[in-house]
């Protein structure tokens, strides 16, 4: 079930509330560009956020994209205000509301890029409907089993803000995880927790890029890189200067890094800073 709720204006998406198998959801989208409608042809981009957050912190992100592609942000059943299930949704279920969510859109192949968690969801989703993702990106993968106790990924990710986040990152990750609640949050925690990240990229076909903010302790150098290498064809990209929230403080270098990674930059004629390395 598909139903329109809030138009922000002309610039900003529009959000949809949609229900796939009795699970209802918000998705944000932007269907045209400022210079006009895109071509029908051409894959949209799919942003999904991780545990605890919503699509607010990929807002940046997200104005960036719809200049050059039909773009979407989802708030994930549960979380940013959306109605919570009443009990929680495995990681598959999460993928399947990802993409029926887009079938009942009318998108048949996307591109998905997802954070933290929402690295799980992803790739998970380009598992289960492999000919409809284009290309997946991966920003601040989780989890590194080697620090795979959930005392290291909060001490990291405690570091992280302390050190390497700017204070609008921190207040958007942190007023969402109030309103996600620490009973759900926990409950989602280990589902993040015992998701097995290097066998499951194994099986991903499509080309898959992997970013990580160059000082970032969650998904450090050594986990993204060997993420990359799991990967059939992987590429590892580390934007300088910003940590785990890389897509809201370096937002215009990630998007120019997606867009030069599925080479739909050149396509939009859009100017692009850098390339994956």
């Amino acid at each position: 079930m598909l139903r329109a709720a809030v138009t922000q204006g002309m610039r900003e998406p529009v959000r949809l509330e949609i229900s796939v198998a009795g699970h209802t959801g918000h998705v944000f989208a932007s269907r045209e560009m400022a210079g006009g409608a895109l071509p029908a042809s051409r894959p949209a981009v799919v942003l999904i956020h991780g545990i605890g957050a919503s699509h607010r912190y990929l807002r940046r992100l997200h104005r960036l994209l719809a200049g050059s592609m039909e773009t979407y942000s989802i708030d994930l059943p549960g979380f940013g205000g959306t109605p919570r299930p009443g009990s929680t949704l495995s990681i598959a279920a999460h993928a399947r509301y990802i993409l029926g969510a887009m079938e009942q859109l009318g998108v048949p192949e996307f591109v998905l890029v997802g954070h933290s968690m929402g690295t799980q969801f992803a790739t998970e989703a380009a598992l289960q409907e492999p000919g409809r993702i284009s290309n997946l990106v991966l920003m601040g993968p989780v989890v590194d089993p080697r620090r795979g106790t959930v005392a290291q990924q909060a001490l990291a990710l405690g570091r992280d803000c302390l050190f390497y986040e700017s204070p609008s990152s921190n207040a958007l990750v942190f007023t969402d995880y109030l309103r996600c609640g620490p009973a759900w949050y926990v409950k989602t925690l280990q589902l993040m927790m015992a998701y097995p990240m290097e066998q499951k990229i194994t099986g991903v076909s499509a080309p898959v890029l992997v970013v990580r903010g160059a000082n970032d302790p969650v998904a450090d150098a050594d986990w993204s890189r060997r993420l990359a290498g799991l990967a059939r064809r992987g590429q590892l990209l580390e934007v300088q200067g910003t940590g785990h929230v890389v897509q809201h403080n370096r937002a215009l270098e990630v998007r120019d890094a997606i867009l030069a990674f599925t080479g739909l930059g050149a396509a939009a004629g859009e100017p692009l800073s850098g390339s994956p390395a």
